[in-house]
């Protein structure tokens, strides 16, 4: 059973540094009947697609399972690696704020001296995947298999990140090689709440969170009923809340569709939350590319693909038991959240309905 509606977004966009094609703003365009069979498609116990186009918001919820007991866009869900698309902008807020530059070498904040002759990764390198960092550490996996199919991220705290970066030594020099890294982006967390004193969770709160009056966005599960509950591949059997352990930077953000759908309206319309313009207009430069003829394209908190009118911008993140893509398009004045409760699958058509939706040319 799915659920469509349609909210106004206050106010029209203004400020856009691209200016959204006049396609049909006076109708639906479809957007209700085309969202209901990406929730179909989705084929998980509880999804939520929500769109915001042009100033209005049209949001379908539905799913196999058993309804939740409150209206599943109200529910707060696991976006896993979306979060780092909020500890980017957090970075970029820092430096357009001058409180930072991204050159200051991790290390050094997190209280020790590089050795000498070797380069210093930086919080740029850590944002941008090109510290030299795996995607976990080394000693990640022998304390993560008791826990594997629970919570294996749970099982290595903030102590053990910093101490495994500390100790680690790069196999190539950092800002040569690009690498996905949740330890890296971890790192850089912890990094960021060293440099100014602040936990990184209070620190996104207070900087991020507050001025973009995302009231339901959260970086741990809360014992109010609201969080959603997650699914193995098959849609069957419960899992546990996400623990993130100490890599909450890189992955422990839950969210409401509608916050998520208010992010990515800041990002579309900059000027509407003055203490972060800069930081939501830089977020949307390239500051990298790589792969043949550099074809793939970063901010420090996006990938970054281009379409005929203009780049579109997205991340995807999943925990073990959910699943997100978050996307916004300027030229078309399209945001996309969806989110469901099923982990990732081989042949998902989750991710590849939501990029296609956001890419679909007017």
């Amino acid at each position: 059973m799915t659920t469509a509606y349609r909210t106004p977004w206050p106010g029209p966009p203004t400020g856009q540094e691209d200016e959204p094609s006049p396609d049909a703003a006076d109708g639906d365009g479809g957007w209700p009947e085309r969202l209901a069979e990406a929730v179909s498609a989705a084929d998980a116990p509880d999804t939520v697609f929500a769109l915001s186009r042009l100033g209005r918001r049209t949001i379908v919820t539905g799913g196999t399972g058993a309804s939740p007991g409150r209206p599943r866009d109200r529910l707060r869900y696991e976006i896993g690696s979306a979060t780092k698309a909020f500890t980017g902008l957090l970075l970029a807020h820092l430096v357009d704020s001058g409180r930072l530059t991204g050159g200051e070498p991790a290390a050094a904040l997190l209280g020790t001296r590089r050795p000498p002759g070797r380069t210093p990764v930086t919080l740029a390198h850590l944002v941008t995947h090109t510290a030299g960092l795996p995607a976990l550490p080394a000693g990640f996996y022998p304390r993560a298999l008791p826990a594997w199919r629970t919570n294996p991220y749970g099982r290595y705290p903030d102590a053990r990140v910093v101490d495994a970066f500390l100790r680690h030594r790069p196999r190539h020099r950092p800002g040569t090689r690009w690498c996905y890294s949740n330890f890296g982006v971890a790192v850089l967390g912890h990094a960021l709440g060293a440099a100014t004193g602040t936990d990184w969770q209070d620190l996104l709160a207070d900087r991020l969170l507050a001025p973009l009056d995302l009231h339901d966005t959260a970086p741990a599960a809360r014992d109010d009923g609201l969080d959603a509950v997650g699914h193995r591949k098959d849609g069957t059997g419960t899992l546990p809340a996400f623990d993130a352990g100490g890599f909450r930077a890189a992955g422990a953000l839950r969210a409401t569709p509608h916050d998520l759908l208010t992010f990515l309206e800041a990002h579309l319309d900059p000027a509407r939350c003055p203490p972060l313009t800069g930081a939501l207009r830089a977020v949307r430069t390239p500051v990298l590319r790589r792969g043949f003829g550099h074809r793939h394209v970063h901010t420090v908190a996006w990938f970054r693909h281009p379409t005929d009118g203009g780049p579109l911008y997205f991340h995807c993140g999943a925990t073990l038991g959910q699943q997100a893509f978050l996307g916004f398009r300027p030229d078309t004045g399209t945001g996309l959240a969806a989110v469901c409760t099923r982990r990732y699958r081989s042949n998902d058509p989750f991710l590849t309905t939501a990029y296609a939706l956001l890419a679909e040319e007017p």
